[in-house]
């Protein structure tokens, strides 16, 4: 970190990429847990994540092959699941953090290509990312693809085929809820993709459990949401970035609405979770 301060101070570009691989010096930063500190410094110094490569402006901080800053924390995660427990979870630590830095930076974590898309990757994967994932949601990723919308990939219908065809356990959906639940509550609109919409007028996805989690996610795109969801996505907004929890708790509201706020739902029968709220507004005349 310092010899990054040093370079700085004698007026190197920290957002120039190398011509060959067309690198940035947040992409090498991201690279390894050792870097994590220098990661840390670039963006304190003014790194931005949405520079331009060598081909013109990118908005997206992508070079022509679709590489971002968040390229190589994907592609850790995934040759991590061949890996040991121990190094398992000093890889999704330090892929936590600098997902942490990027995105309190302006990154975007769900933008195209889908191969080096970090949110969908974490919803593939939601029973091992589930932590990154809500990292992600809480630091407002869109729960589909930001740049095409759901007609490229759905965090719903990601959700669901995943249950679907690694087979739906109790702990699995009640974690798939979980995610649900920080999708939702990032988005004051539902979009579904049609193909997701074919799939649950079929009754294409099998199992009671799932059957049930896919009857409670129907009403979603056909009824107007509560206000007091929208209210929580707006409150929640406007906290960003993660993490929510000390700056919820530090709002002037009573407990139950701190708990609503959070999506922590236990003891609350009053105020029911967004898929319970949507489902019992829906069922009103």
């Amino acid at each position: 970190p310092d010899m990054v301060t040093l370079l700085v101070r004698h007026g190197v570009d920290l957002n120039r990429r190398d011509r060959i691989h067309e690198s940035s010096p947040l992409d090498l930063a991201s690279e390894e847990a050792e870097r994590l500190p220098c990661l840390q410094r670039l963006l304190e110094l003014g790194a931005t994540v949405n520079a331009a490569d060598k081909h013109g402006a990118d908005p997206g901080a992508r070079t022509r092959e679709g590489d971002s800053a968040f390229s190589p924390l994907v592609l850790l995660l995934g040759e991590s699941a061949g890996s040991s427990p121990q190094e398992a979870e000093a890889t999704q630590g330090f892929c936590f953090r600098a997902a942490q830095l990027l995105t309190c930076h302006g990154a975007d974590p769900s933008a195209c290509p889908p191969e080096a898309c970090l949110t969908l990757l974490c919803l593939k994967g939601f029973r091992q990312h589930f932590r990154l994932l809500r990292l992600l949601m809480e630091s407002g990723a869109a729960p589909h693809c930001s740049l095409h919308g759901p007609s490229c990939w759905s965090g719903f219908g990601v959700l669901l085929q995943q249950l679907d065809q690694d087979g739906s356990h109790g702990a699995d959906l009640r974690k798939a809820q979980a995610a649900l639940e920080l999708m939702l509550a990032s988005a004051p609109v539902v979009w579904l993709p049609e193909s997701l919409e074919a799939d649950l007028s079929g009754g294409r996805f099998g199992g009671e459990g799932l059957q049930a989690l896919v009857g409670r996610l129907r009403p979603l795109q056909h009824s107007p949401a509560p206000l007091k969801h929208l209210c929580r996505v707006s409150v929640r907004r406007r906290l960003q970035p993660w993490p929510l929890d000390t700056k919820v708790q530090a709002l002037p509201l009573p407990a139950r609405l701190k708990r609503f706020l959070l999506l922590d739902q236990e003891g609350e029968a009053d105020h029911p979770g967004t898929l319970d709220s949507v489902r019992v507004f829906a069922a009103q005349p």
